[in-house]
């Protein structure tokens, strides 16, 4: 039986980058291009395989993707191909000249990362100072250049009193999108994983404030990433306010199409995680992983074509099972519907299919720990 083609597929296209974040999923960053990455006519070949399954929203990540003086025209080269295509950056390479280019090269959405309201948070996460006035500068140039911008933030310790302050950021920049990621354990993130992670009860005040926010703000985008378990507090909020006599709908994430404009396709929420079954991360060595932080390969395409590795590796098979899940995920009632985050329960057990670390919720009693609302 076919599997679906992948709704997005992450392809970093460098391992070469300018910062040096402190929470980078990778262990070793580069400062130039490395020789490893995938050629200009690999990167087009990818993008052939990728037609030749579906039309996947394609992420060109990094390392830093400016970095390479060819992916404008790979950009380009997708975008003609018909996949939409979207640009993940740091924004610190973006002038009016560059934010140009990135419209004229068919690139439908740009995400920048802002990992603070303001520069001496975000500076000291980003390892550079002067990081964040550069990466407003690049929201700027682009706004100016009518590219649609997306915020996104990595959410711990550092931040997590200001996402009010993030909130009105990503509004005051213009911004059509803020996503939430939950920090994972992974690469330089094991290192401040002890020091950075908010525990389960902060996650669950994290995503029921999210929730609350959606509600209230219908024309920006939000999104949590990393973050499954919001799925189960939606559903565990709307029935808790039909019992209240309160009828509020789903957020308005859950009502943009996965088909039409790329935004809604970027941004539509369909379930929890979705690592090796709606996504998957194509590193700059070609190998494929379920996601750019569960760092277990299921095949490289240098050896194999993209379509043989998405419909028929033994991984990915597993990963679309959730009666395989271990712990409480397995037992959850909400299992098909959230999944637990399969990097975070890889990052701390070393098993991909074990329970979700970092959850508050006890599918035996239903009940939240230690949650005050």
């Amino acid at each position: 039986m076919s599997y679906p083609p992948p709704r997005l597929v992450f392809w970093e296209t460098t391992a070469g980058c300018n910062l040096r974040c402190i929470h980078c999923r990778r262990i070793e960053v580069a400062d130039q291009l490395t020789p490893f990455d995938l050629s200009t006519t690999e990167a087009r070949d990818l993008v052939d395989q990728l037609v030749e399954v579906g039309s996947p929203v394609l992420v060109l990540s990094g390392g830093e993707p400016l970095m390479r003086p060819d992916i404008l025209d790979i950009a380009q080269y997708a975008s003609g191909q018909g996949l939409p295509v979207a640009l993940a950056t740091n924004g610190t390479l973006i002038d009016d000249t560059v934010a140009g280019r990135i419209r004229d090269s068919g690139v439908q959405r740009v995400s920048i990362s802002f990992d603070g309201a303001d520069a001496a948070t975000h500076d000291a996460f980003r390892a550079l100072p002067g990081a964040f006035a550069a990466a407003v500068r690049g929201v700027q140039a682009l706004r100016a250049a009518d590219v649609p911008v997306q915020i996104n933030t990595t959410v711990a310790k550092h931040n997590q009193a200001q996402l009010e302050a993030i909130l009105a950021l990503a509004k005051e920049l213009g911004a059509v999108a803020l996503h939430l990621f939950l920090l994972v354990p992974v690469g330089c993130g094991v290192e401040i994983a002890a020091e950075q992670m908010v525990n389960a009860q902060e996650y669950e005040r994290i995503l029921n404030w999210l929730y609350d926010v959606e509600q209230a703000e219908p024309t920006l985008q939000l999104k949590a990433t990393c973050a499954p378990h919001y799925f189960r507090v939606m559903r565990q909020r709307r029935a808790r306010d039909q019992r209240n006599g309160v009828q509020r709908d789903l957020p308005a994430s859950h009502h943009r199409q996965l088909h039409g404009h790329p935004g809604g396709r970027l941004h539509a929420a369909t379930k929890g995680c979705l690592a090796g079954t709606g996504v998957c991360f194509v590193s700059h060595r070609g190998e494929v992983f379920p996601c750019g932080y569960l760092p277990v390969s299921a095949g490289n395409i240098r050896q194999q074509h993209f379509a043989e590795i998405w419909q028929d590796s033994p991984l990915f098979a597993e990963l679309r099972d959730p009666e395989l899940l271990t712990g409480k995920c397995g037992i959850c009632q909400f299992k098909a519907l959230c999944s637990g985050c399969r990097a975070r329960a890889y990052g701390v057990t070393g098993d991909y299919l074990a329970e979700e670390p970092f959850c508050a919720y006890d599918p035996v009693s239903r009940s939240i720990e230690e949650i005050a609302f």
